[in-house]
């Protein structure tokens, strides 16, 4: 059997069961008393079963006009509560939202963005991932997340990539640094490889943004301290152990523990695009299109 009934049908069925009668049913559903008798004909010719009992005088349920009223109303709740849920997710009162970012952009930004957004949406649970641009792409693969911001465009066949912003290097420096005396002015790339360099290692994409920089300058870059994570990379330099060459938002975190300052590297200019990686196809979730929104703002306002 196959059962095709409406939200509508089954308000008509309980407003009848409720009634017992087919006029004041008729007026509280806004329909004529034809309408309304057709709805029970359709009703009992889909189950096969009387559902109420009607003479000229009365209008009682069967029994199994009964268990339907029974059911209907459970189902009516049923129907509404998911109602309820789905307008919950759509306009961003629960749900959940997973992301991936960089470290640099995971201790920096993204905290900013998940503080305004838990401000406006306290329920929605947020979970966030610091993570390297290759496991990122394989969480947005696997639905661990519901997108990640990386540095580069993923080359998989079924993820999408789209530029969210841009990000400039700068060289960090320690702050009693001969090249801290003029924060403000430009540094060349080529004055940067007087001093020893601390770096992150090849296949980062810091890494290959400044490899690609230095060997437009016919220059192979070969720092003194290759290392991972970015509070490593700023105590080494706020030791005086040498300099880096960072995104202007990862040098913004590393500058956090003071003893460093920062030059803005010049000729050229490099800039690192940040972007979202999402499943191809896959449309955002209303909060996680608020995320964004709010992550492209504190980006650009850093």
């Amino acid at each position: 059997m196959t059962i095709n009934w409406s939200a509508r049908e089954l308000d008509v069925l309980l407003a009848l069961a409720e009634t017992l009668s087919f006029r004041r049913t008729a007026q509280r559903m806004h329909l004529s008393q034809s309408a309304v008798s057709g709805i029970v004909a359709r009703l009992e010719e889909t189950l096969g079963a009387r559902l109420f009992d009607r003479s000229t005088r009365s209008v009682a349920p069967t029994e199994a006009g009964r268990v339907l009223a029974e059911q209907a109303r459970f189902l009516r709740h049923q129907m509404d509560e998911t109602a309820r849920r789905v307008r919950a997710v759509a306009e961003v009162q629960t749900g959940r939202l997973a992301l991936a970012a960089l470290p640099s952009l995971a201790a920096g930004v993204v905290p900013r963005a998940f503080a305004r957004f838990a401000a406006a949406h306290p329920g929605v649970q947020l979970e966030l991932f610091d993570s390297l641009a290759g496991p990122a792409c394989e969480m947005v693969r696997a639905g661990r997340v519901d997108f990640a911001l990386t540095a580069a465009n993923p080359a998989y066949a079924d993820l999408d990539w789209a530029p969210l912003a841009a990000d400039t290097f700068v060289l960090l420096v320690p702050a009693a640094h001969v090249l801290a005396q003029d924060a403000a002015a430009p540094l060349r790339w080529t004055e940067a490889t007087d001093w020893p360099h601390i770096s992150m290692p090849a296949g980062t994409s810091v890494r290959q943004y400044v490899d690609a920089a230095l060997l437009g300058h016919r220059i192979r870059f070969a720092p003194r301290y290759e290392v991972e994570h970015l509070a490593t990379i700023a105590a080494l330099v706020a030791a005086g152990l040498g300099v880096a060459a960072l995104p202007a938002l990862a040098a913004a975190v590393a500058q956090r523990g003071g003893g460093t300052a920062q030059r803005p590297l010049d000729g050229p200019p490099v800039r690192r695009p940040i972007g979202l990686v999402t499943l191809r196809g896959r449309a955002p979730s209303p909060a996680a299109a608020r995320m964004v929104e709010l992550l492209a703002a504190e980006m650009a306002a850093a």
